[in-house]
């Protein structure tokens, strides 16, 4: 049990801290660089999949329609995956500016295969509605495809937490958000309204920390060779690289540049090129999106087994260290903590035990917090919404 416990202690070390390390030293030593130029403007189309992004719609293609970019050169495609708010209504003030392609509802993957067999271009660029470019974000994109070696190109996405174009914008967001009603009890709100922010921070933070930790990764794995998958809300492939997603693919920011680098192409990170989100601040919604993520990277090895073989996957090395790697640790925590319960009679696991244990119970308390801060929200919510109907019966 010693030697199991020590395994996988080895594999959560390598994951998270020896596999850093070593693409440090790789970057260093061996780097791989890609020629870029700003000069050229190729042909782009930028291909959005949208359901029900109405309201939301007018902002992002006026965002689109402002980059420091040729007219000439740009084409948007909205894919309406089964519109029903509205959202044509909304495009049908763009109709000299945006191509429509309008689909039943189909899922996000068969709106990319549509969006791409419109394009009229050969660089594709990847984008979502909820998100925004900064200006010159277009041109940074595709000038690494001056180096033919280059398949595919993943911009950075900047959440407001880590980003100092979003300084103080959550802060005062949050103010507004806390602001007392006249109707309500001053002090439970602001009593509520603390811990609310300080949850909503902690979450959007551990985002924050966490995003930054992927985007140095990505950024060595470019320096080495290849990324190994993009951000959705940001990145272009050649189209004569793209191969049409499953209808059911749940990472096809993973699965696209994958196959492209299976191809023999570079898929490259451009550090430059930014777009812009908020934070998660839900912890469910952030729990659903983690566990969407590792079910997509089993998909993607069921998809596509050849990943798993050194002598057809380039970037084999990344792609376990990486990819592998993250679906392995949950089974390796576990492990570390059975085999301390096992080995607990020894002062050393004694020890690793009771910091786990630790360790646990504060991630619990802190769902617990969050699962409490969203019932009283939800309270005070039907709270406001029944002195409101009080109000308006006896006016």
């Amino acid at each position: 049990m010693t030697v199991v416990f020590w395994i996988s202690v080895a594999v959560v070390a390598y994951v998270y801290l020896a596999y850093p390390a070593l693409l440090h030293a790789w970057a260093r030593l061996r780097p791989a660089p890609f020629v870029s130029s700003h000069e050229a403007t190729p042909g782009v189309s930028i291909v959005i999949a949208a359901r029900n992004e109405g309201p939301r719609l007018a902002a992002r293609i006026d965002n689109l329609l402002h980059l420091d970019y040729p007219a000439d050169r740009r084409q948007i495609i909205i894919v309406c995956d089964g519109c029903s708010d509205g959202t044509h209504d909304v495009l049908e003030g763009y109709a000299d500016t945006v191509e429509v392609v309008t689909l039943p509802p189909s899922g996000k993957a068969l709106s990319l295969n549509a969006g791409v067999a419109h394009a009229r271009f050969d660089t594709v660029v990847f984008a979502d509605a909820r998100q925004a470019f900064a200006p010159d974000a277009l041109r940074e994109l595709v000038a690494p495809f001056a180096d033919p070696t280059v398949g595919g190109v993943t911009g950075e996405l900047l959440l407001d937490c880590e980003s100092a174009l979003f300084a103080n914008r959550r802060t005062h967001a949050d103010r507004r958000h806390g602001a007392p009603s006249p109707i309500q009890s001053a002090a439970a709100d602001r009593r509520h309204d603390e811990d609310r922010r300080t949850i909503l921070s902690t979450i959007a933070d551990g985002v924050g920390v966490y995003w930054r930790y992927e985007k140095q990764l990505r950024r060595l794995e470019s320096t080495v060779g290849s990324t190994v998958g993009a951000t959705g809300a940001i990145y272009a492939l050649r189209r004569a690289l793209w191969r049409p997603l499953p209808a059911d693919t749940l990472l096809d920011d993973v699965l696209a540049p994958m196959r492209a680098v299976m191809a023999g192409s570079r898929v490259v990170f451009s550090e430059h090129a930014h777009a812009f989100d908020r934070a998660t601040v839900d912890a469910d919604a952030e729990s659903r999106r983690k566990v969407r993520t590792l079910a997509g990277n089993y998909q993607i090895l069921w998809l596509e087994p050849a990943l798993l073989l050194p002598w057809h996957n380039p970037v084999w090395l990344q792609y376990v260290s990486h990819k592998l790697g993250r679906l392995a640790v949950p089974y390796a925590m576990l492990t570390i903590f059975v085999a301390s319960i096992v080995l607990s009679d020894r002062a050393f696991y004694s020890a690793a035990l009771w910091g786990q244990v630790a360790f646990y119970l504060l991630a619990g308390y802190g769902a617990v917090l969050e699962l409490t801060s969203r019932v009283r929200e939800s309270t005070r919510h039907a709270r406001v919404v029944s002195s409101h109907t009080t109000a308006q019966e006896a006016s």
